[in-house]
C-alpha cells in the first residue's frame, strides 16, 4: 500500500521526526512518502491575494489527486483512530493533502472528502507528525498489531 502526504511547504526541518514513522510503516507493508511542494508560482501567488494563493495550491496538487484522496481541513469530518484506520483499509493508494498558509479553495475541497485530525490549529510540520503517527497507528490496527492499545 502507498500512502502519500502532500503539503505546501517551503522548508521542513522536521524531517527526522517523520523518518521513524516512515520506517515503522514498512513493517505493515505501507510505503509512506511525504512531498513538500513550493514553487515560484505559489510564492508569487501568496504575495498577491488569498484567492490566488489557494488557486496556486489547487494547481500544484491536481496532478496528485487519486481515487482515495483526503484534504486535511479544519471543517473536515472529525475521526477517531479506528475510523481513520478504516480510511486506510483495503486500499492500494491513499493521498492526504495539507493546504498552504491560506488553506484550500472550495473547488479543491469539492474534489474529495475533508477530514480533521483535531479542532486545534497546528503548523504544517506538527500536523504532518500527527498524521504520520496516525497512519502508523491505523496500519497497526488494520494488521491487528497491539501498538494501538
Amino acid at each position: 500500500m502507498k500512502i502519500n502526504v502532500f503539503s505546501i511547504l517551503k522548508d521542513d526541518s522536521y524531517k527526522p521526526f517523520y523518518e521513524n514513522y516512515i520506517k515503522q510503516c514498512k513493517a505493515f507493508g505501507v510505503s509512506l512518502r511525504l512531498y513538500d511542494i513550493f514553487n515560484l508560482k505559489i510564492s508569487q501567488a501568496q504575495k498577491s491575494t488569498q484567492k490566488e494563493a489557494q488557486k496556486s495550491y489547487t494547481q500544484a496538487f491536481l496532478p496528485y489527486i487519486s481515487t482515495h484522496s483526503f484534504a486535511l481541513h479544519p471543517q473536515g469530518k472529525m475521526l477517531d483512530t479506528f475510523e481513520f484506520a478504516k480510511l486506510l483499509a483495503n486500499k492500494n493508494e491513499v493521498c492526504f493533502f495539507v493546504g498552504g498558509a491560506y488553506g484550500f479553495e472550495d473547488d479543491f475541497l469539492r474534489r474529495m472528502p475533508s477530514i480533521s485530525l483535531s479542532p486545534l490549529t497546528f503548523s504544517h510540520q506538527i500536523i504532518k507528525i500527527i498524521l504520520c503517527e496516525q497512519i502508523y497507528r491505523g496500519a497497526s490496527i488494520n494488521a491487528n498489531h497491539p501498538y494501538h492499545k
